[in-house]
């Protein structure tokens, strides 16, 4: 059961009440990430959100905001994607109150100090050098940029570092004042408390929040084609890679067939793709495929790490296990997809944190919350039809995208001929 309420100022409050945890988890969830931001602010999304830990008038340091959680043996953090932004902490249950009051303080009143932009300023940019140096996320970043290129969503969350460079003070005030509004925010709690004993805690704190609702939107995509193969070369033992089609958006009544089609392809170790490329083949240690929603676009992607004298065989037999999917899938390996599905699905929403982010991302981005039970039964009505019917929709040759991080070598000359479904 999801409760939800709207306060005067537009925050909406969502609940989930768990009879039998002891934990209480606190999202606040505003609607804004790295697709609203322009390049040459790329970042600012980010920047905001690591400013909202450095300190409060009310708690002027760092220390102090995350010794209020973490003093009383909970967690305190953040995240910034594409779409959203969140503020979250999970706490024991007599200690909501207290944790609700910090992530309130931090949304509201931090001091943005000039000293500390400075300091996370140097801080972000050492964040930005790691995933750099991180192959398997270097390779991220690059199919990100063949799957929407020159667009926000094909950027780095974390912007650039000529970007993040350029972000003043003045910039971040000024996107927070036109983004962070109460409208736009939702305040999501799974705990064994009452729906209204919440609304009456968050009204205490946040109902007094200026109501403003006119927001700036967001850039559209349309799907287009500029380079199919990115290639970038590091002195390093393996050959990262990523192939990816557009996928599905979070409004497309047939997301939910594609997540099962990734069950089948590349999740868990009794996936195709695990049991082709590692285990028959010897190919890979790390193979695997997600999807990824947005408002209005998506995607599904392969990684793999191989040596690369065995990239072209690699590739092919990723691309075999795509052309496999147009055929019929059995009813056995149906089943199975469906009851993985299912059960990582149930086993998350045991965890207060994951339950809260569940409720609080729908209700954020779509508007509405299925419930798990909707998910479910969504799930069990899809048929090997359907999916094989997505299947010829999405995999055409024309559609497909590779990136690769790996040493020079002359075994990438023939990549492009084999980009065929």
């Amino acid at each position: 059961m999801y409760q939800k309420t709207v306060l005067d100022n537009g925050l909406r409050i969502v609940t989930a009440t768990m009879p039998h945890t002891h934990s209480a988890s606190i999202c606040i969830f505003v609607g804004v990430g790295s697709r609203y931001e322009s390049e040459l602010k790329g970042g600012v999304s980010h920047f905001i959100e690591h400013m909202m830990f450095r300190g409060t008038r009310k708690r002027p340091t760092a220390r102090e905001i995350s010794e209020a959680i973490e003093g009383v043996g909970g967690t305190l953090n953040a995240g910034t994607d594409k779409e959203m932004t969140v503020y979250w902490c999970k706490v024991a249950q007599h200690h909501f109150g207290q944790s609700l009051d910090v992530l309130a303080d931090m949304l509201l009143h931090s001091r943005f100090d000039s000293q500390d932009i400075e300091k996370e300023r140097q801080v972000i940019m050492e964040e930005i050098s790691m995933s750099y140096d991180s192959p398997a996320q270097r390779v991220g970043l690059l199919i990100d940029e063949l799957l929407w290129p020159a667009h926000p969503l094909g950027r780095d969350i974390a912007g650039s570092k000529p970007s993040v460079t350029s972000i003043t003070s003045k910039d971040m005030l000024s996107y927070l004042k036109a983004h962070y509004l109460p409208a736009g925010t939702v305040v999501s709690v799974a705990a064994d408390i009452e729906h209204q004993e919440v609304v009456n805690a968050v009204s205490r704190v946040l109902g007094g929040w200026s109501r403003r609702t006119c927001r700036p939107g967001y850039a559209t995509y349309k799907e287009r084609l500029v380079e199919r193969l990115r290639i970038e070369i590091r002195d390093i033992e393996q050959a990262h890679l990523c192939l990816a089609l557009p996928g599905l958006s979070l409004f497309h009544p047939k997301r939910f067939i594609l997540d099962l089609l990734n069950v089948i392809l590349g999740e868990g170790m009794s996936s195709r793709l695990f049991s082709e490329i590692r285990d028959r083949l010897g190919l890979a240690y790390s193979i695997y495929s997600f999807v990824e929603h947005f408002l209005d676009s998506g995607s599904i992607t392969v990684y793999a790490g191989v040596e690369p004298k065995n990239l072209s065989v690699a590739i092919e037999a990723i691309l075999e296990q795509l052309d496999q999917l147009k055929e019929t899938v059995s009813e056995l390996e149906l089943t199975k997809a469906k009851e993985l599905f299912k059960g990582r699905l149930l086993l998350r929403m045991e965890n207060s944190r994951n339950v809260a982010g569940w409720i609080g991302a729908q209700e954020t981005l779509v508007g509405r919350i299925f419930s798990i039970e909707e998910v479910v039964s969504l799930v069990d009505a899809i048929t090997a039809d359907d999916l094989q019917q997505l299947v010829q929709e999405l995999m055409l040759d024309n559609r497909l995208r590779v990136a690769i991080v790996g040493p020079a070598s002359s075994y990438y000359e023939p990549l492009e001929e084999l980009l065929k479904l």
